[in-house]
């Protein structure tokens, strides 16, 4: 049962690694601000959440799992509301979304 449970979490360390890995390369390479709002929210979603629940099954049932618990919802809660708050100061300054500005090919009705 042990052996499962650690490949389990090696797989979900590794898995959230990779979206981690992933919306790094989202956050370079993406044209603009919104757009890189969204690689970041890769990251915080699945990239920690995978991270965090490979911890916790090799945690167990302990203190540190509600530890990692406290962190998940914590992270839950203001990652959505420091986005937000992101995207309306980008708003408010000016900034267009690369989508918006954009032409529209002759093939659109």
């Amino acid at each position: 049962m042990e052996l499962i449970l650690d490949i389990l979490s090696w797989a979900s360390i590794i898995a959230g690694g990779a979206f981690c890995i992933i919306g790094a390369f989202g956050l370079i390479s993406l044209p603009d601000i919104f757009c890189r709002m969204h690689g970041a929210s890769i990251i915080d979603t699945m990239g920690l959440g995978l991270i965090l629940l490979g911890l916790a099954l090799q945690t167990g049932f302990t203190l540190g799992l509600a530890k990692l618990a406290m962190i998940f919802l914590f992270i839950m809660f203001t990652s959505p509301t420091g986005t937000h708050a992101l995207a309306r100061a980008a708003l408010y300054g000016g900034v267009d979304p690369e989508a918006a500005t954009k032409p529209k090919s002759d093939d659109s009705p």
